[in-house]
């Protein structure tokens, strides 16, 4: 799911990240925030079945689910340092 998440923003945002943290109405720019959302839902879901379905343990749950959370953040992070002039690298 590490692979997938970032597939949409790379795929079809372009170099405009901010528009994703807007309103759009851009068809591109929607297509990717739903196919975000899919896979961040999936990122989540997916540990909590096999959690639940007793697949896994609690140390792996809580491991999958401190991963997303960093992972996440340096999303964040490469978004908001792609907006500033200075730091752009994308």
């Amino acid at each position: 799911m590490y692979v997938l998440l970032p597939m949409p923003l790379l795929f079809f945002s372009g170099s405009d990240a901010s528009s994703l943290l807007s309103e759009s109405d851009n068809g591109w720019v929607n297509a990717t925030k739903f196919l975000t959302g899919a896979s961040a839902v999936g990122s989540i879901a997916i540990p909590a079945i096999l959690k639940h379905a007793g697949v896994i343990g609690w140390g792996a749950l809580a491991m999958e689910l401190s991963s997303y959370f960093v992972f996440v953040l340096a999303i964040m992070c490469c978004i908001r340092m792609n907006d500033d002039d200075d730091y752009s690298f994308l």
